[in-house]
């Protein structure tokens, strides 16, 4: 099956990244332990809101969260599949209008194209679950092969500003049963 990558890509381009992007260290342990090599993606504002040296420790990877100098060799090896989360509003929304202003959306909006197995867990308020835009970004993700596990049955959407009450909640390893059997699949 060759090297087995998984690249979570956490946070959003408005300084305000998804609250369990904190976390993201939970699910890295989990997909090393089933067999992966993991690598991490972040978005520039989310490196504000993870420790970037302990998960280079954790994943024995450079943390990326720029596009490289196409001069520069490319540090990182391939995904085999790919898990967004969490992934906020904005990152859903861009991703499925095929906006790549970041290392992190631009690596997901290619992995569409190259067929790779994709898994997304928004952590979206109410607020934003309401917005025109927000069903027809999971539509169009859904209809492109990303499995966007979203509901009150995956991950609560909650009030405005009490995502930290839900963080206990946030599904890592469903995600990465997700990826894992589609890879299996492919």
């Amino acid at each position: 099956m060759g090297r087995r990558t998984g690249c979570p890509s956490p946070g959003r381009a408005d300084r305000q990244p998804a609250l369990p992007a904190r976390d993201v260290g939970v699910l890295i342990e989990l997909a090393q332990a089933d067999g992966w090599d993991v690598c991490c993606i972040l978005t520039p504002s989310a490196r504000n809101f993870v420790d970037v040296a302990a998960l280079e420790r954790l994943t024995g990877h450079l943390v990326r969260s720029d596009y490289k100098r196409p001069e520069e060799p490319d540090v990182l090896p391939p995904p085999d599949a790919i898990i967004v989360a969490p992934a906020s509003f904005n990152t859903i929304n861009k991703w499925a209008a095929g906006i790549s202003d970041t290392l992190a959306l631009g690596l997901v909006t290619e992995a569409i194209g190259k067929g790779l197995p994709i898994a997304t867990i928004p952590a979206i308020n109410a607020a934003q679950a309401k917005h025109p835009a927000w069903e027809r970004s999971v539509a169009t993700l859904r209809a492109a092969g990303v499995r966007v596990l979203h509901g009150e049955d995956v991950y609560p959407v909650h009030p405005p500003g009490e995502g930290g009450q839900y963080l206990h909640l946030f599904p890592w390893q469903r995600a990465l049963t997700a990826v894992t059997d589609s890879s299996c699949s492919k």
